[in-house]
Parts: structure tokens; C-alpha cells; sequence
């Protein structure tokens, strides 16, 4: 382990670095709202790829991909490489049609609630929001975790530090800041992730000893076959799915990108590079039992390497975290200062560009207050994001359908999508219990909205149907 001291300076130099970079960035682009929230058509194809990629890159890929293979195994693992490529790939249609429907739009519940009203509006953006502090959350748990793991600093002190520096720059430069500093961290992650499948071949002695060890411990976890990895694989795969369609900052780029065609290679792109990192991550957790390994295994890639690795990786290790951490963070940082300033200023459409600037940089702190006190509680990163995973789920089919069918109404889709909430959340496990029904529970969230849809909406067709043509009209010109 690294002394205490010197990780904690090292830790504060590296964060000060990423903000100062970002702050400065920021300093050369005009103040305006609009680029504060969604800094529209100013971004290439190749930075679409990046931002998505380093946003999609968090610190629990260093956890959650690892700790499932323990017990999903192989099947497992390509279910959640796959899983998260796969919003990425399902965005690029459905933000083609936003892009048409609402060509100046800001955020998904700007669509919301010019498409459904009220009720699904406040709805979905209690979920975005719910989910965009899970991440937060599992995020900076992650980088507390791992800065133990290499020094004894609490988890409270790795997490106000990561979280201070992040809000500094992303709540003064916004989407900007956000996207430039995406970039300049995917250099320092794509070189530190070459260094870790390295010792992890080191530690193992290579996929063909690494499968022999695993097939003498848990040859279960091998067989492509296995019905528990298979489930476990499938509900990875509909989880990270659906759920991904619901992250603002997704959004946010699909408005970023220059024109559509920038956007379409950005999000295809974006969510291919993103499958094999998962892959290579996950096998650790294969490792991690294949050498007979015990104890948390949230913590499986670390307890292959560590034993591996010198002290200048142990350094390095820092500023790899904050790199995976930040990329993350401030993505969900600057969706929620844009979720602030786009439907606060719906409610108080009389305050001024300035005015509703400084309400959302403001703001934004007082929400990462607790953020930071669940960080500091070390709480399961993996199943943090499972409850937000469900949540989305039930939205999904409601909000989206909205965005070809005309006769689907508002009403429609709320109670559709708290059917699904109280189906899936009957059977999602407890913490401490056995995941043996997540499966079921993601199903039954995603299917039974669909199910009450076909029976309400026969109910309903003396209703007019909705103009869709309306909708970019709705759009509200936030400077």
C-alpha cells in the first residue's frame, strides 16, 4: 500500500488538475445558457465518440462487470458488454426522431411534458433524476473504494475531494467543460486499462490458464450454456438497456453533435468501442475465482492485480480513477444542472439568462450534498444501479412510444408506467438477499406497462389524436 500522506497529496494535485482544465476551457466560450445546458451543433463525430466513451467509462467498470462474473460467469459478461453498448445503438433512431420533433429541445422531459402533461412529466423526472444520483453516487463510491484499497484514507474524505473538484469545473463551464475534459481523460484511461489487462495476463498466465483455473474451481462459470449465467446475462443486458435511454446527459450529446449524421457515427461508435473494455473487465472476475481467491468480490480486479504491480502503478491508479470517476460524474452533474435550468425555468419563466445560470450552478451543490454522505457509506455499487435500472425500465415503452404513436395519452402512459413500477419492485430483491428474480423483476417492469397500454388505449380512441407537429413549438428559448 502507498503512504497515506502522499496518496492524499497525489490525489489533491490530480483533481486540481482536471478542474483547472476544465474551468480554464470553459473561459473561452461565451456564457449563454444555451451552451451552458446543451452547447448544440458544436460537436464532430470524433468528439461524440470520445465524450460518450469516457462518460460511458466510469470507476464501477474497475467493480460491477468483475464482482458479476463471480457468479454470472462468461454468459454473464457478454450480456453486460452488450447491455452497454446497447443504449447507445438505441439511440441513434430515437434521437434522430427528437432531433426532428423538437429541433431546439434541451432534455427528455422537455418532451415529456409537451407530449403527455403533468402527471408523466413529474413521473419521469423524478426517475431521471433518481437514477442520475445513483449513478452519481456509485460512482464516487467507487473511487472511495479503490483509494482504500491502495492507502487508508476514509471513504468520506476520497469522496469530498473527487466531488469538489468535478462540480467546480463542470458547474462553471457546464455541457463544455464536461465534454473537453471527457476527452483529455480518455487519454489517460485508454493507456492505464492496456496496463491492467497486462498484469491481469501476468497474474493469470493467459486466457488459456486463466480458463483452465476457472474450469478446475467453477467450471460452471465457463459454459455458455449455464442457465444462471444465461439469466444473469439477459437481465444485464435489459437493465443497462433500458435504463441508458433515460441518462440526461445522453441527451445533452444528442443536441451537442453537429448535425444528425455527426450524431449517428458518435452514439454507433461510441457504444461499439464500449463493449470490449467491458469484456476485458468482466474476465477479472473469472480470474478472481480461478485463483482461488475469497472475500468481497466487488473488490476481484484489485485482489488479482495488486499483488502484481509496482508502486509507480499504484500512483498511477489515482489518476486513472479520477479520470473514470470524473468522466461520469460530471456527465450526471451537468444533466442535472441542465434537468434544473430547463424545468425551473418552466416554473419561473420571468427570471433572466443570469439569473437561472446562477440557480443551476447553485443548486447543483446543495444536491451533491447527499450524494456525498451515501458515497461515504461504502454502499454495493452494483446493486445501486440494479434499483435504478428498474425504475427506468418501467418507463420506457410509456415515454418513448409517445414519440411515433398519436393516439397514446398522457393518462395512458402514467398508469402503464406505475403498473410497472409496483410489479417489478414486488419481486426485485433485498441488499442482502439472492438475486435469483432480478430477471423476472426487470421483465415484469418493461412487459406489464405494454400489457396495460393495449388494454387502456381501446378505451380511450374517442380521444383526439396528438399533433405531433406541435411539439417543436413547446420548446421554450432558454437565452
Amino acid at each position: 500500500m502507498l503512504d497515506q500522506t502522499a496518496t492524499l497529496l497525489w490525489l489533491i494535485v490530480f483533481s486540481a488538475a482536471f478542474a483547472l482544465a476544465g474551468v480554464l476551457y470553459a473561459r473561452h466560450y461565451k456564457n449563454s445558457l444555451e451552451d451552458f445546458v446543451v452547447a448544440r451543433n458544436s460537436q464532430s463525430s470524433v468528439a461524440t465518440i470520445l465524450t460518450l466513451l469516457a462518460s460511458s467509462l466510469g470507476a464501477w467498470i474497475l467493480f460491477s462487470p468483475a464482482q458479476a462474473a463471480t457468479w454470472g460467469g462468461l454468459s454473464a459478461v457478454i450480456g453486460y458488454a452488450i447491455g452497454s453498448m446497447s443504449p447507445r445503438l438505441a439511440m441513434i433512431p430515437l434521437g434522430k426522431r427528437m432531433r426532428e420533433l423538437l429541433p431546439r429541445g434541451h432534455s427528455l422531459s422537455e418532451f415529456v411534458i409537451a407530449r403527455y402533461g403533468r402527471p408523466m412529466y413529474a413521473l419521469t423526472l423524478v426517475i431521471m433524476l433518481f437514477y442520475m444520483f445513483i449513478s452519481m453516487t456509485a460512482e464516487i463510491t467507487a473511487m472511495s473504494k479503490m483509494i482504500t484499497l491502495i492507502a487508508p484514507i476514509p471513504l468520506w474524505v476520497t469522496a469530498s475531494i473527487v466531488l469538489l473538484a468535478t462540480l467546480i469545473y463542470t458547474s462553471y463551464g457546464g455541457l463544455r467543460a464536461s465534454i473537453f475534459t471527457d476527452k483529455v481523460q480518455m487519454f489517460v484511461i485508454l493507456p492505464m486499462l492496456f496496463l491492467i489487462v497486462m498484469f491481469g495476463w501476468q497474474a493469470v498466465g493467459g486466457p488459456v490458464q486463466l480458463f483452465d483455473s476457472v474450469k478446475l474451481e467453477a467450471p460452471r462459470l465457463i459454459e455458455l450454456s449455464d442457465p444462471v449465467g444465461i439469466k444473469a446475462g439477459l437481465t444485464f443486458f435489459v437493465a443497462i438497456l433500458l435504463t441508458g435511454l433515460f441518462h440526461q446527459g445522453n441527451w445533452q450529446r444528442i443536441y451537442a453533435a453537429k448535425d444528425t449524421q455527426s450524431m449517428r457515427r458518435g452514439f454507433l461508435l461510441g457504444g461499439l468501442f464500449v463493449a470490449p473494455f467491458i469484456f476485458l473487465m468482466g474476465l477479472f472476475g473469472l480470474a478472481f475465482v480461478g485463483l482461488g481467491s475469497s472475500g468481497d468480490s466487488s473488490v476481484a480486479l484489485f485482489n488479482v492485480i495488486l499483488p502484481h504491480v509496482p508502486v509507480w502503478f499504484l500512483v498511477l491508479l489515482i489518476p486513472l480513477g479520477l479520470s473514470l470517476v470524473m468522466s461520469s460524474a460530471d456527465t450526471a452533474i451537468s444533466a442535472v444542472s441542465s434537468l434544473i435550468a430547463v424545468d425551473l425555468g418552466r416554473i419561473m419563466p420571468h427570471r433572466n439568462t443570469a439569473q437561472m445560470m446562477s440557480l443551476a450552478r447553485s443548486l447543483i451543490w446543495v444536491c451533491s450534498i447527499p450524494v456525498l454522505y451515501a458515497s461515504s457509506q461504502g454502499f454495493s455499487v452494483l446493486y445501486l444501479f440494479l434499483l435504478a435500472d428498474l425504475l427506468c425500465s418501467a418507463a420506457a415503452f410509456p415515454v418513448f412510444f409517445g414519440l411515433y404513436s398519436r393516439r397514446y395519452d398522457g393518462f395512458t402512459a402514467t398508469i402503464s408506467t406505475l403498473g410497472g413500477l409496483v410489479a417489478g419492485l414486488a419481486v426485485f430483491p433485498r441488499p442482502d438477499g439472492p438475486m435469483d428474480y432480478l430477471l423476472e423483476s426487470f421483465l415484469l417492469a418493461a412487459i406489464v406497462p405494454v400489457l396495460i397500454s393495449v388494454l387502456i388505449m381501446p378505451l380511450r380512441r374517442h380521444l383526439p389524436k396528438f399533433d405531433l407537429g406541435t411539439l417543436a413549438s413547446s420548446t421554450r428559448v432558454l437565452d
